[in-house]
């Protein structure tokens, strides 16, 4: 092994100008140090920025997604109060991770999520029939966030009278780091957060228990009751993963995407010609600045060499996927936005056995709201010059905007 690169501190990474645009930063990560030692404000990692590598490590069973087995690494990366909500199948190993996902998938069959397009579009409707008598709109709380929050409360069973509360906890973890509170004071409201919530889905799967309905929630506690493969506990964390995951990551591609097409007319233009080109543009949106910059945790198991570094056992790696996303050796120009780019293999929904459970479901709300905001909304254009846009910290596990205001023609 080689010996390891130079480290990065939080000061090189986690920085405004990084949050607006990573990209040159780890253009530079995935030449000089494709796997360098990182250290944020959360956690010390190990970052791989190029394609091949990061594939590699998506599959790699050394590299280890149980944050709550022996070492319980979850408290150096959630913090103590984080087991009652995220010890589900994203921080899970096979076979465990097989058998949660197996019980989940059913309720994210590619037929199930179909039935679902005419009520999303219609919220998408809805959402949109608020704005359009405006002429403007702050796009993220008016539109990229309730509508995945809407759509997954839905197939939960969330009752209406309760989303507005579930959304207000929900946008606290979201936007964590992002006030000028000081720091205990952020990290006690996010444990408040997670308290709730909590205690919230507790309560809503007792009430399932009580009274079943054709909801997702429902379908869970069945399976608990028939097979016994669901616990207690299980039934709580698998919700509130399904529900975060479930509106987080397709409000902020949202977001994203928005501003992409609105900093690139040449491609909007052609993206409002030709209609039909909607699903490829949707992928290349995501591989152009995806939501999820970095995959989710893995924990190495034994000593690594990766690409000729030493990675100890009980390191944190990540494995970043937008850096990925753009590496010249897989993608012809990757900092070039182009809807008719060849369609390949992109790493937005990750790779391996913790793909994206939910991409079906995530593709549609995408396409449909993508359409419809272009159809309903002639002249779209940015509120504020682009370098005014607020975005969540760099330091976030998310890459999302805090507000996007936007003006169109009445």
């Amino acid at each position: 092994m080689t010996e390891q690169p130079p480290g990065l501190a939080a000061a090189d990474l986690y920085t405004d100008e990084f949050a607006a645009d990573p990209y040159p930063a780890l253009a530079r990560l995935r030449r000089d140090a494709p796997v360098c030692p990182v250290s944020s404000p959360r956690f010390d990692s190990y970052l791989i920025t190029r394609f091949d590598d990061a594939s590699a490590a998506l599959t790699d069973p050394r590299l280890s997604k149980d944050l709550y087995g022996p070492g319980r690494q979850y408290l150096r990366i959630f913090g103590p109060n984080s087991e009652g909500l995220n010890k589900n199948m994203l921080n899970a190993d096979p076979p465990e991770h097989s058998r949660l996902r197996r019980l989940v998938s059913q309720a994210f069959a590619p037929r199930r999520i179909e039935a679902l397009r005419p009520r999303v579009q219609r919220i998408v409707d809805d959402l949109l029939d608020k704005i359009v008598p405006l002429g403007q709109a702050e796009l993220m709380r008016d539109f990229a966030i309730p509508l995945p929050m809407t759509v997954i409360c839905e197939l939960l069973g969330v009752p209406v009278a309760d989303h507005d509360r579930v959304l207000e906890w929900t946008q606290v973890i979201r936007t964590s780091g992002s006030s000028r509170r000081p720091p205990e004071q952020e990290r006690a409201a996010v444990q408040e957060a997670q308290a709730w919530l909590h205690g919230y889905l507790a309560d809503l799967v007792r009430a399932k228990r009580a009274r079943p309905d054709d909801a997702m929630v429902s379908a869970l506690i069945e399976a608990c009751d028939s097979g016994g493969k669901l616990s207690e506990a299980e039934l709580v964390t698998t919700t509130f993963l399904l529900l975060f995951a479930g509106h987080q990551t397709t409000a902020d591609f949202l977001g994203n995407a928005v501003v992409a097409l609105l900093t690139h007319p040449a491609q909007l233009a052609l993206l409002r010609a030709d209609p039909e080109l909607l699903p490829a543009a949707v992928e290349e949106l995501l591989r152009f600045d995806g939501p999820l910059p970095v995959a989710s945790p893995r924990i190495a198991t034994e000593d690594l060499d990766l690409r000729g570094v030493r990675v100890p056992a009980g390191s944190i790696v990540g494995v970043a996927l937008n850096a990925a996303n753009h590496d010249p050796a897989q993608f012809v120009d990757p900092d070039r936005l182009d809807l008719r780019r060849e369609r390949g293999p992109h790493l937005g929904f990750g790779h391996g056995v913790h793909y994206c459970l939910g991409v079906s479901l995530a593709r549609m709300e995408a396409r449909i709201a993508i359409g419809s905001l272009l159809r309903r909304l002639p002249g779209l254009r940015l509120g504020v010059p682009v370098d005014r846009l607020r975005r969540l910290p760099a330091a976030s596990p998310f890459r999302g905007l805090l507000e996007l205001p936007v003006r169109f023609t009445l």
